[in-house]
């Protein structure tokens, strides 16, 4: 029978060389069966083994994650920083580029709003790019569609200033509220909801999407900044940190 080693001395001996000489197959059934059961037994007796090989697990992956990540942002960098038709806000010379994927029927975006307001105008050094990727729902698209045909009949700012409205909107998006929201702010009407339903508001959206999912993004907000790839919501004090950090201040 064999001695009872501790499972890291047991994992070593089984796969720290390939020139080992343990081979599980090689065992009869009985020496199989107390194989299995000291490893079960030594479990069961330090189950923090389990605890922290999961910690190792996690961060392994984590950081082959961040690797693909970087690789996905230095691919797709053209479309992500300078597609040509993303708005762009804050300051266009900005040391740092933040880009975020959003919809305007997502929680955590409506959350992350006030944030990225704050990051930006506080720092005033940082290039904002705000991509429409409208994935939950028809509300959420038809959102998009009238934020980029403000953009397209209107211009930069008014989308800027539309874009904070729909994010703050109560209630469902409609094309009468919609609409409403067109004639309060003096646009032309007519020709924003018009321009809703054209092949250039459409070839926009569909690029963004196109995007996302080379890049393996599927929900929202998803950040970049910079070279990092940021998925899910952040917090002001984790973005003022992410930023000292690409600047080499963390």
């Amino acid at each position: 029978m064999l001695s009872r080693l501790p499972l890291a001395a047991a994992m070593i001996a089984l796969t720290a060389s390939p020139l080992a000489a343990f081979d599980i197959n090689a065992m009869n059934d009985a020496e199989r069966d107390a194989f299995r059961a000291e490893i079960r037994a030594y479990l069961m007796e330090n189950p923090e083994v389990l605890l922290e090989a999961i910690d190792v697990l996690e961060q392994r992956q984590a950081n082959e994650q961040a690797a693909s990540d970087v690789t996905l942002v230095e691919t797709n960098s053209d479309d992500i920083f300078n597609d040509g038709f993303s708005y762009v806000g804050g300051n266009p010379d900005g040391d740092i580029t933040v880009v975020e994927f959003m919809d305007y029927r997502c929680g955590y975006c409506r959350r992350a709003h006030p944030d990225v307001n704050a990051l930006v105008e506080t720092d005033g050094n940082i290039r904002y790019v705000i991509k429409e990727f409208p994935i939950l729902g028809d509300q959420s698209v038809l959102a998009a569609k009238f934020a980029i045909a403000v953009q397209q009949v209107e211009g930069e700012d008014a989308y800027f200033e539309t874009h904070n409205d729909l994010m703050t909107m109560r209630g469902d998006v409609t094309p009468e509220a919609l609409t409403a929201m067109a004639n309060d702010k003096g646009f032309d009407t007519e020709a924003v909801m018009a321009a809703m339903e054209s092949p250039e508001v459409a070839e926009v959206i569909n690029a963004n999407h196109a995007l996302a999912q080379r890049m393996q993004i599927s929900g929202t907000p998803t950040f970049v900044f910079e070279t990092q790839l940021v998925r899910g919501y952040v917090p002001l004090d984790g973005m003022l940190g992410l930023v000292d950090e690409l600047r080499g201040e963390g």
